[in-house]
This record gives C-alpha cells, sequence and structure tokens, in this order.
C-alpha cells in the first residue's frame, strides 16, 4: 500500500535529489574543463554514465552543439545562467521530459563552459594562473542553475523516475547499442524537439 510522504520526509527527499544534480553536473562540467589533462575518475556511477552519454553524444553532434553554443554566448548577454535556464524552458516547453532530454542538456552546457573557458583564455595580458578559480565557480554556478531548474520544475518527474539512480538503469540499458550510430542519432531525436526549440530561441 502506497504512503503519502511526509513533509519533512518530502523535503529531505527534494535536499538529496538536489545535491545529487549539484555533483553530476558539477563533474561533467569540470570534465569537459580539463582540456589535455587527464580527468579524476567519476565520483559516482552515476556521474560515470553522465559523462559517457554526454559526451558520446557531443562526439556525434559535435558541429550543432558547438554552432548552439557559439550563438548562444553572442546572445545570451551578461547573465549566463538567466539566458540557460530559458533554454531549459524551451526544451521542457511542450510537455515531454526524458533522460535524452536531460544529458543534451548536460552535454550543450559541457560545450558552453569548455568555450567560456577557451575565451578567457585567448584575452591578451591573462595570466593563466588567474584562470582556475573562475573556470571552477563557472563549473558550480551553471550545475547550481541546472540542479535549480530541475528540482523546480521536473522534481516530480524525477522522482516518478527514480532520480538518478533511475538515469544509472537507463543508462545501462543504452549501453549495449552506444555504439550504434543510429541510436546516438536517435538519443538527439529524442531531445530534438529541444533542440530545435533551442535553435529557434537562440536566433529571434
Amino acid at each position: 500500500m502506497w504512503r503519502e510522504l511526509s513533509p519533512t520526509a518530502g523535503r529531505k527527499m527534494s535536499c538529496g535529489l538536489w545535491n545529487d544534480t549539484v555533483a553530476v553536473a558539477e563533474d561533467y562540467l569540470s570534465t569537459c574543463c580539463c582540456g589535455p589533462s587527464p580527468a579524476p575518475p567519476p565520483p559516482s556511477e552515476t556521474a560515470a554514465a553522465m559523462r559517457r552519454l554526454a559526451q558520446d553524444m557531443e562526439t556525434q553532434h559535435q558541429t550543432r552543439f558547438h554552432s548552439l553554443a557559439q550563438n548562444f554566448l553572442k546572445r545570451c548577454g551578461p547573465d549566463i545562467c538567466s539566458s540557460l535556464r530559458k533554454v531549459m524552458d524551451e526544451m521542457a516547453g511542450d510537455g515531454h521530459f526524458n533522460w535524452g532530454r536531460v544529458v543534451s542538456l548536460f552535454a550543450f552546457t559541457g560545450v558552453l563552459i569548455r568555450q567560456l573557458q577557451e575565451q578567457r583564455a585567448s584575452r591578451p595580458g591573462l595570466d593563466p594562473g588567474q584562470e582556475l578559480e573562475p573556470k571552477l565557480i563557472s563549473c558550480r554556478l551553471l550545475a547550481e542553475t541546472i540542479a535549480d531548474y530541475l528540482e523546480k520544475h521536473k522534481k516530480g518527474w524525477l522522482l516518478e523516475n527514480e532520480g538518478w539512480e533511475g538515469f544509472s538503469q537507463y543508462s545501462h540499458n543504452a549501453r549495449p547499442v552506444s555504439l550504434d550510430s543510429s541510436m546516438k542519432t536517435a538519443l538527439v531525436a529524442v531531445a530534438g524537439v529541444g533542440l530545435a526549440g533551442l535553435t529557434f530561441l537562440l536566433v529571434r
């Protein structure tokens, strides 16, 4: 028999979900900023799964993601986090949501943070040592922006789909076909409405 969660239990679950989302997002974004240096080991199976699926998606659709990120940075203004929230609104605006869209969001944000890092590095007269702290702060801020949005707007969906444990299960099911190019295309097609909406958002 199902038992309704108490308000306290609900808050604890919500807090745990937010923390888990920040951990997975910050790990992935930090990995995107490693450059040629080897990335540290992932802190969890979930983080490892996100690294694999998001990097695979980016590799398969690199040109598209990079073009979207470049357009985003040209048009977003100084408040990148606010603009990223608009992107997430657009991706979820049709009422449909799934893990494919979550992966596409992480892949896009990873490309975005890498391009931000490259822009900083290309600024003349900047001591390379100055880049480390802003880079880490940016990863954390973007990770929290993603977590805040998902907790506020998609918490019910995440809980219904067993949170990040559900994502780990999803990644196991995707693993046997992850090297199939048609399945990679299908994964983006699952998020296709969101990415099409993202393109529309950035050019209007």
